[in-house]
């Protein structure tokens, strides 16, 4: 069984324990979150739209961080122009505990 989720604007496929990572949520670690935004579920089946209306994923945040440094250079020739900056994503990592559907 998995279920397809929309959180952070982005969608995830994850099934009873998975591990992701997500966008930052403000959550502590070891808190329970409920994802409401719920685009389809399989269990033998694909349910999607009004099927689906009433379901939700929970999990529990396991850990928040950063993830690695990302460089973002940017460069024009013949100016002298270089500018450099690094960038730090905050995340939280889920595991997905049940699927209710």
């Amino acid at each position: 069984m998995y279920a397809i989720i929309a959180t952070g604007g982005k969608q995830y496929k994850v099934s009873e324990g998975d591990v992701i990572r997500v966008e930052k949520l403000d959550v502590e670690e070891g808190s329970t979150v409920t994802f409401d935004n719920v685009l389809a579920v399989s269990d033998k089946s694909l349910k999607v739209g009004e099927d689906v209306k009433n379901a939700t994923v929970s999990g529990t945040a396991v850990k928040q961080g950063k993830a690695k440094k990302v460089i973002v250079y940017k460069y024009k020739p013949k100016s002298g122009y270089h500018k450099k900056n690094g960038h730090r994503q905050l995340f939280t990592q889920v595991k997905i505990d049940k699927i209710n559907a």
